[in-house]
């Protein structure tokens, strides 16, 4: 994996992998997933406004 094309959430520390076709988020265990699994997972329980992924989803 290129850490040229990774970016690290300084709030939850998954990382995201920038691909061409979509995002793909690694979690510290299991399976690699989407930005909307992270969401659904992590990212609508926090208020920390640092979230890298809290303006793709925020409603």
């Amino acid at each position: 994996m290129s850490e040229l094309n990774c970016e690290t959430c300084p709030v939850c520390k998954v990382k995201i992998q920038k691909l061409p076709m979509g995002d793909r988020v690694l979690f510290s265990f299991g399976a690699p997933g989407t930005r909307e699994m992270l969401w659904k997972r992590v990212c609508q329980h926090t208020q920390d406004r640092r979230c890298i992924n809290r303006e793709l989803n925020a409603k």
